[in-house]
Parts: C-alpha cells; structure tokens; sequence
C-alpha cells in the first residue's frame, strides 16, 4: 500500500482508521484543522503551496472523513448553508486538488441519510435507488455525492462512496451513549415491547474494515456501497443485547409502541420517536458481492468494544 491521505483524523471514524493505517505501516498524509500523526497539512494550505501539492503528489488515495457530522440540536438560523459549505463545497474542493496531484482514487464517507430516514418492512435502502434525502445533512451528502462523480468523469481519479447507517464503537456519543449509559445505570425504559421494528446499524471496526478494504480493491472504483454489521435489531433486541454487553439487567417495560408514539407526539419529540420505534435497514448484497467482504465482527462483539470504550471515558 503506498502513502495515503485521511480528512478527519481527528473524529470519531477517520481517528479509528488512522491509527489502523499507522500500525498496519502505512506512510499517512492527514488533512485537517488540528495536528495529526503522520505529516500533517492544512485545508487552507490545500491550494496554496507547492509542498502541499509535492505531498498529495505522493499519495496513491485519500480517505475523505471528515464533514460537519449531523446536528441533533441545530442551532444555525441557515443550516443547509452551513453544511453545503463544509460537507459539499471543501469536499470538492479537495477533491480537485486531489485530481489534479494524480492521486488515483478518493474514497468519500458518506451517510446513509442520502437514502431516506426510514424503512418500510421487507423494502431496505439499496445502493441503487434514487436518493431521497430529507434533512440538510443529508442533503448536502448528496450534493457532495453527485459533485465528486462529476470530477471522477472529468478527471478519471476514481470515487467510492460509502454510505455508514448510525455507527457505533469505543467513545460513541449521542442518542447511542445515552442509551448505553441509561441501560449500564439500570434505569427502567419504556422500551420492552419495540419489537416490530429493525434497524441496520454498522461497529466502528465492520466501517473501518470495509474503508481499508476499498482503497486498494479493484472493483470498488466508481461505486456506492451501503455498510452494516449484516444483522438488523428490534429497539427492543439491541437493549438487550447491550444489557449483556455490560454484563447488568435490561430494565424493559413493555409499553405499547402505539402510546410511547402518541406521547413523543405531545413533547414535541417525533423525530426521537423515530429513531427509536421505526425502522431503517439497508441491503448490504452488492457490497459483499462486489466486493467480497464481510463483517468481520458482530453486533454483539461491536457492542462488547463500545462497552469496553465506555468503561475507559
């Protein structure tokens, strides 16, 4: 594998796949706001200096991990703007630079919000259907998307997509902390009877695993891969489960889902109603045909990791 470039070393992804590549020996070039390991450079050096140019020059792929990730609590009056400037207009700035230094293939992480938010039963997001993306984080993924196949057939530098559904792993945040912290803490949830639903979910090390494999294998170039561990869960069954990832009792009350969404309705909290009683799974066949890859770990093995992760914070 010869020197490669990571956006977002500094994040919850790109600083998993960085420290994968530095001990797989792997000569590594990050781009960022903050110092990395590795030769570090800049965004706003990206266009200015021929060293910088020299070093992209030398690099055989970039690993495009870095983004304005997905605002639970928006504060921005004009958050599309916001978002199409990080996430679209420095991708595909970047991107040019990159093609323009020779740099063979560029690997963009997406997000499955391209997709949709949600699910019906027996009918998965595909990596082929059309994009129907409802939020502006979602949007600008798919904006930036569109973007980089525009450069690649302009240019010929090769791009894969990978779209990610809710990633989890060592140092998770969010909804899925609070989660583990409330099932680690005992607290009763209101969540026993959630078992009509299904939700992809992808460990930190299965997207890792599946970004490395795509920057060498040859038939990855100019693809969209959708990524999951390969097992969907009910709310109900990852509470569970993840009770026994941190070896203490689920404390599940079985409250009719019908109520707790009526409820959600009342408090204003219907988008939390979603995530936790609707469904959204993605088909991850053409990447495993395609590709030839697998999820090396299991959802109970990524939520043992995360468990473990949690302890250490």
């Amino acid at each position: 594998m010869k020197k490669l470039a990571l956006t977002g070393s500094s994040g919850f992804v790109g600083g998993t796949l960085m420290r994968r590549l530095l001990g797989n020996g792997t000569e590594l070039l990050t781009i960022g706001h903050r110092a990395g390991e590795g030769v570090q450079v800049t965004y706003d050096t990206l266009t200015s200096t021929d060293d910088v140019s020299r070093q992209l020059s030398q690099c055989d792929a970039l690993v495009h991990a870095g983004a304005r990730v997905h605002v639970m609590n928006e504060v921005h009056q004009s958050p599309l703007l916001i978002y199409r400037e990080v996430n679209v207009q420095k991708t595909l700035s970047l991107a040019q630079k990159a093609a323009s230094c020779g740099i063979r293939r560029f690997i963009f992480v997406s997000s499955v919000k391209v997709n949709g938010e949600s699910t019906e039963a027996t009918h998965p997001f595909t990596a082929h259907q059309a994009p129907a993306p409802l939020d502006p984080y979602g949007i600008s993924k798919m904006e930036a998307e569109d973007g980089l196949r525009q450069i690649a057939r302009e240019t010929g530098m090769e791009v894969v997509v990978v779209r990610p559904p809710l990633v989890y792993g060592p140092g998770v945040k969010a909804n899925f902390a609070a989660l583990m912290r409330a099932v680690q803490r005992g607290l009763p949830l209101p969540l026993g009877a959630v078992t009509h639903n299904r939700r992809s979910l992808v460990a930190l090390d299965n997207l890792v695993d599946l970004l490395i494999t795509c920057i060498d294998h040859p038939a990855a170039a100019n693809q969209t891969f959708l990524v999951s561990d390969g097992e969907d869960l009910s709310t109900t069954d990852l509470l569970r489960r993840m009770s026994r990832a941190m070896n203490v009792p689920a404390r599940l009350l079985p409250v009719p889902p019908a109520l707790l969404k009526l409820g959600a309705g009342l408090m204003g909290k219907r988008d939390m109603a979603q995530r936790l009683l609707g469904s959204l799974q993605v088909d991850i066949t053409h990447t495993r045909e395609t590709l030839g890859w697998a999820p090396p770990i299991s959802v109970d093995e990524g939520l043992r990791r995360a468990a473990a992760g949690m302890v250490k914070t």
